[in-house]
């Protein structure tokens, strides 16, 4: 199966695991979905993630999805930069999601961040996606 869009691909899994009730859902490891399930720990949009093995070697990432009274935590993550269409932001660029309810994850040269942060650190970059 190939694969064009991973962090597409991670949030799709992640929307339809909390659509179901799940408690956990697994997605193929790589370095920037790691980088953005790190941004949405430190938000506390999840519960945390760890990696594992499959049987064929393949590394994967087990995320552990927050509920709060039974409700996903998550309510709506949608895709910005798409692999047809990217979309970069100068700092001054970036918009607040939901009036700062919600949070845009951005790869910038410093890192993988949240919005907040890419602002703090002055640095703008792909925004990824969104999050509330």
């Amino acid at each position: 199966m190939m694969m064009n869009d991973p962090i597409g691909d991670m949030l799709t899994r992640i929307r339809n695991a909390q659509m179901r009730g799940k408690s956990t859902v697994s997605t193929p490891a790589s370095k920037l979905r790691a980088w953005v399930l790190d941004v949405l720990v430190s938000e506390g949009y999840i519960r945390g993630f760890e990696r594992t093995k499959t049987d064929n070697g393949q590394g994967e990432l087990v995320i552990s999805l927050k509920y709060f009274e039974g409700v996903p935590v998550i309510r709506e993550v949608k895709r910005v930069s798409k692999p047809g269409r990217r979309v970069y932001m100068s700092v001054k660029e970036i918009p607040s999601v939901r009036n700062g309810l919600g949070i845009s994850i951005v790869s910038t040269p410093k890192g993988v961040m949240s919005d907040a942060n890419a602002r703090a650190a002055n640095v703008g970059g792909e925004v990824l996606c969104t999050v509330f």
